[in-house]
């Protein structure tokens, strides 16, 4: 290689890290205890790997030093082709990092399950007693986000905002096509899918905006679904519920349905009255007066199954009784 192609080089690969240095490393530096623990697991898995592809990147270096044509004093053994030391180690390596991988990946998909209630605020710091988590019911929409807080009894589009240090419980489902929802200070995504309910439990340790965002593809307004979070303190939190609460609209099925048409770069929007059990029309498919909700159909369905079987089951028992009075 010329100076002149080396030296490009070297000022393209330090014009790049400097560009990634000015990249926002949220993912691994998160202000939420469940996305820092997710973040710790990246990096043991990464130590983990690099115990065989450090080595392995030493020797290749190694060898094709050692052994290169102008050295004359390199061993040269044309007829080797075992050694029981080389194959342990060729194979211990590998097996021990799995063992460990795998023992990692088991305790962690148990302690990050998203339907798992958190015991701890963050490392040090367990819940304390009497907390109840704040619930947020969650619905992606095309293109934008509605957000529930059934406990106060107001709604917002693209904002949601939170306590610092109180746990959050998440209920998400979507109105039509799937999506994803990611806040990544937070913790990590959780699809929404129409007519099912999805769970994440997460907290918030510090106090912030933060950007969320639906990380599945959905169709053409996809890229303006995003929202801000806010980290508050609890009374800075409690002055956003009443400024909702002031400053807005009412959710009713009717407008409900005009905000479900498809629209793009929504800005926010504050509901301070939402209709009666709106979110649970909205995850059974019954918003629209008059249509049957899926709940109610998989009950009804239920019933008519059972229906059938006590028939079958009254057959069966005259039937056993007439072979054993014949048998008789």
């Amino acid at each position: 290689m010329s100076i002149s192609k080396a030296l490009r080089t070297i000022f393209v690969s330090t014009i790049g890290m400097a560009l990634l240095s000015a990249c926002d490393t949220v993912v691994m530096s998160p202000s939420g205890d469940i996305a820092a623990q997710q973040a710790q697991l990246i990096v043991w898995a990464t130590i983990l790997m690099l115990i065989v592809v450090i080595p392995v990147i030493v020797l290749t270096l190694l060898f094709a030093w050692r052994y290169r044509a102008s050295n004359k004093d390199a061993t040269y053994s044309p007829d080797w082709d075992h050694s029981t030391n080389l194959e342990l180690v060729i194979w211990a390596a590998p097996l021990a990092i799995i063992i460990a991988l795998g023992a990692l990946t088991w305790v962690s998909t148990h302690q990050l399950d998203p339907y798992r209630p958190l015991d701890r605020i963050d490392e040090g710091r367990p819940v304390p007693e009497g907390v109840e988590p704040l619930i947020v019911e969650v619905v992606a929409m095309d293109w934008k986000w509605l957000f529930f807080y059934p406990e106060y009894g107001i709604a917002a589009v693209n904002q949601l905002a939170a306590p610092v240090d109180r746990p959050i419980k998440f209920k998400i489902t979507a109105t039509t096509m799937m999506n994803s929802f990611y806040i990544p200070a937070l913790a990590g995504q959780i699809y929404a899918m129409g007519g099912m309910e999805t769970q994440l439990h997460a907290v918030i340790n510090e106090a912030g905006s933060y950007d969320g965002f639906s990380a599945n593809y959905s169709g053409a307004g996809f890229n303006g679904m995003r929202f801000k979070f806010l980290g508050m303190p609890e009374i800075e939190f409690d002055e956003w519920v009443n400024k909702v609460k002031t400053d807005g609209d009412v959710l009713s099925r009717s407008v409900y349905t005009e905000l479900a048409e498809p629209s793009e770069y929504n800005p926010v929007q504050y509901y301070r009255e939402v209709a009666p059990e709106l979110y649970d029309t909205i995850l059974n498919r019954c918003v629209e007066p008059g249509t049957l909700c899926m709940k109610d159909m998989m009950k009804h369905h239920g019933s008519h199954k059972s229906d059938a079987a006590a028939p079958n089951s009254a057959n069966s028992t005259a039937k056993t009784h007439d072979e054993g009075h014949h048998a008789h």
